[in-house]
Parts: structure tokens; sequence; C-alpha cells
């Protein structure tokens, strides 16, 4: 079992930056691909970046590659999601989760376990 708890949204203004982390409990954390997906209101939850369980391994959406740097520290049980240049389409509620499984993948079908999520706002 892995229970995953994201913080660090908050209001920003759009060009502003902001980093989420997702801290998460149990053991053998290397063993999980991690990933962040986001849900807009009215929308449907989309990926949005995916890390291997080393974090040698990394993949993006299209919309979010060159903004957006997923990260992790398995030495802090810690992923991170690095968003810079935001705008008010990056509004939304972000969450993290965990794949049991080496590589990343970009499906939320793929992920056992993930977090409350939490509210990213960008003003225009």
């Amino acid at each position: 079992q892995v229970q995953l708890l994201e913080f660090g949204g908050g209001l920003v203004q759009a060009g502003g930056s902001l980093r989420l982390s997702c801290a998460a409990s149990g053991r053998a954390f290397r063993s999980y691909a991690m990933g962040w997906f986001r849900q807009a209101p009215g929308k449907e939850r989309e990926f949005v970046a995916t890390i291997s369980g080393s974090g040698g391994s990394t993949n993006y959406a299209d919309s979010m590659k060159g903004r957006f740097t997923i990260s992790r520290d398995n030495a802090k049980n810690t992923v991170y999601l690095q968003m810079n240049s935001l705008k008010p389409e990056d509004t939304a509620v972000y969450y993290c989760a965990a794949a049991p499984r080496f590589y990343g993948i970009d499906y939320e079908g793929g992920y056992d376990y993930w977090g409350q999520g939490t509210q990213v706002t960008v003003s225009s």
C-alpha cells in the first residue's frame, strides 16, 4: 500500500512558477514509477508527466514540454513537479500517482495509487 500526499499548489500570476511536491509513504518507493496528472473544471483528467523509478527516464505531455520538469528524490520518498511559465489554462487540480513498474506511463489506468490532489490556479 502506498499513500500519496501532494502539496505546493496555490494561486500564481501568469508567467509565474510553482513547485509541487508529492510525499509517499510505504516501502520501496524506487520500485514505483510516478506520474503527475491534472483535471481542469469540466474536463477529463489528463497526463502531465511521468518519471521512472530511478529518475533516469522522464516523459511529458506535449503542452508541458519545456515548461514543466518532473524529478524525484528516492531518499525522501518524494516526487516533484516544477512548473514554469504558467498559463491560465494550467489551472487545474494536480494529482500525483504511483505505478508498480519501473518505467513511467502516460495513461492513468496504469497507476494504482493516487493522491487527493492540490489546486493550482493561474490568474491572467
